[in-house]
């Protein structure tokens, strides 16, 4: 059972909702005007983005924000810099998964299908000219670029420092998912490439870059002497939410987590938790292990990869790794002068990010 999410993240995920609905159903419902044909595709930006999500990332600003000194403002009318941040972090976050469900060829998110599968059936229903494939792989790459547009027109009224934060984190992201896609068909086994790949492709850009923005936001004239302390917590924390994830992505309920079991197994994903398997792996061991990355992989193959990864130890040596770095994060933070109600919300975050399920 996931942990129950503390009443903080739940205050900034309603009012980041809110924001969210207020600002794409006008512009959804101004293209579809415009041409019939735009409709579904857009609506795939509403679908995906109002439909669900933890709104990790807008917690994680908003705390920033705080333990910067920032007061947000509450009202619906004047939602306030850090709230349309974000909203803004939803919708860069949508970008990334429309581009790497494409990328991973997957075939759900959050439970539903995703949209490359649904406009391939479409197109294939239609019986439309060309390949179906590509038709629904570009539809969901350009939905995807939309998000990522949007994300910014959420963020014009921000100052200089807060816009180097945000590109310096849209760069890191995609460098991750660069070394990532590399990783996976060179069959990079390696820790040390592993780790990296986890902080850049999702640890920087859900934990630290998000607490840097909200201290840019809230004091942009002070944001680097701010960083240091931020990093100190932001750092091993998103190590270890990612961690949970690589962990999730190998042993999760696909009723819990809206994905095939043993996903990151098929797509051979270069992860700290599978590293570790290939260092400790014996040469039968390792022979099970070589069927990571074979997208026929059926479950009985995840099932003997799962087993091998739990007797080489690997398992419960990564479930030691986040306790430490969560400890790490903790102690950063706790041992801060920052704002006491920032602190007591972002250890609580530590907690729940870490020891979850999906």
């Amino acid at each position: 059972m996931s942990p129950v999410p503390p009443a903080g993240l739940v205050a900034i995920a309603d009012r980041v909702n809110a924001r969210l609905e207020s600002f794409l159903t006008p512009e959804l419902a101004r293209w579809a005007e415009f041409d019939a044909d735009l409709a579904d595709p857009m609506a795939e930006i509403g679908r995906l983005v109002l439909g669900g999500g933890k709104r990790l990332r807008p917690a994680f600003c908003h705390w920033g924000f705080i333990a910067a000194g920032g007061e947000p403002a509450v009202a619906e009318s004047d939602p306030g810099p850090v709230v349309d941040a974000g909203a803004a972090f939803e919708l860069m976050h949508a970008f990334a998964l429309f581009h790497d469900d494409v990328m991973d060829d997957a075939d759900a998110r959050r439970g539903a299908e995703t949209t490359h599968r649904r406009f391939a059936a479409r197109h294939r229903q239609g019986s439309w000219a060309g390949e179906d494939r590509r038709f629904g792989e570009g539809i969901a790459i350009l939905v995807g670029d939309l998000a990522f547009v949007y994300s910014d027109q959420l963020l014009r009224g921000a100052p200089s420092a807060a816009w180097r934060v945000w590109n310096e984190l849209r760069i890191e992201l995609n460098v991750g998912q660069l070394l990532d896609i590399v990783g996976s068909v060179k069959a990079d086994r390696t820790i040390t490439r592993a780790e990296r790949i986890c902080r850049y492709k999702s640890g920087k850009y859900t934990v630290e870059r998000p607490l840097h923005l909200g201290a840019a936001l809230a004091a942009p004239d002070r944001v680097d002497d701010l960083m240091p302390v931020l990093s100190a917590y932001g750092l091993p924390l998103g190590d270890a939410f990612q961690m949970r994830d690589d962990v999730i992505g190998a042993f999760g309920d696909p009723s819990v987590t809206g994905k095939p079991v043993g996903g990151d197994l098929r797509e051979g994903k270069p992860t700290p938790l599978l590293a570790r398997a290939v260092r400790a792996a014996d040469s039968n061991q390792r022979a099970v292990l070589d069927g990571v990355g074979d997208p026929s992989l059926d479950d009985a193959g995840v099932a003997e990869i799962q087993q091998v990864i739990v007797d080489t130890g690997a398992l419960a040596e990564l479930e030691a790794e986040i306790a430490t770095r969560v400890a790490m994060a903790v102690e950063a933070i706790a041992s801060s002068d920052l704002d006491a109600t920032a602190v007591n919300e972002l250890m609580a975050l530590a907690a729940y990010i870490t020891d979850r399920t999906s």
